[in-house]
């Protein structure tokens, strides 16, 4: 009988659901930058992250993205669980911030789980409730916050779910994530490397221990 390695995730599920899901999960590796979702796609599977950052962007009419938010360690997108339970096709792109190790569970089971395990049900709740105020900050941000302000946030955010402050990332994904241009990012980023809060390379933006405190 095949085996997924769910230790990591033991404390989540009791053990009949762990059972279950070592029945008919699916294990997958996937590399840094690859697309998990995209726009106009039919769910098929409910990811578990096991380990990596997935991070979820929406776009508008104009074809710009959005960054919404980042799904870590030990949870799932609330999108693709709204997806699931209306039965629509995804409004979102899920794209691998990182190496991503993931379960995949085929989204049939989603509602008997849903009545036969209180673990479950918890992880649906918690997940729409997590992500719920995620997205309410990130309405904040766009609403009242300074677009300096909301880079500062956006790299404090991005060093706490990589857990590095070497960040592997580029001007324009930067722009891209917060519906703005590479010049002006460009230009925040100088006055904070000239503040001495962070330095910036190749594709690389170091921050400073203080700039997270």
């Amino acid at each position: 009988m095949r085996k997924l390695d769910l230790s990591s995730i033991e404390s989540l599920f009791e053990p009949n659901l762990l059972h279950e899901i070592n029945q008919v999960g699916i294990s997958r590796n996937v590399e840094k930058g690859e697309l998990m979702i995209d726009i106009g796609e039919s769910i098929r599977h409910i990811p578990i992250i096991l380990d990596g950052v997935i991070k979820i962007v929406r776009e508008d009419e104009s074809g710009d993205e959005l960054l919404l938010y980042f799904v870590e360690f030990g949870n799932t997108c609330a999108m693709t669980l709204n997806c699931c339970l209306e039965q629509t096709k995804s409004e979102i792109r899920a794209l691998c911030e990182s190496d991503v190790q993931l379960i995949l569970i085929p989204v049939n089971f989603m509602d008997p789980w849903l009545a036969k395990y209180k673990s479950w049900r918890s992880f649906v709740f918690n997940n729409f409730n997590t992500r719920l105020s995620e997205l309410l900050k990130a309405v904040d941000a766009l609403t009242f916050l300074k677009l300096d302000e909301r880079l500062k946030n956006y790299l404090v955010e991005k060093a706490k779910v990589t857990n590095t402050i070497s960040l592997g990332v580029t001007h324009l994904e930067i722009a891209n994530d917060l519906n703005s241009s590479r010049v002006v990012i460009s230009r925040l980023l100088k006055q904070l490397e000239n503040e001495g809060v962070l330095r910036l390379g190749r594709n690389t933006i170091i921050l400073s221990e203080d700039f997270l405190l």
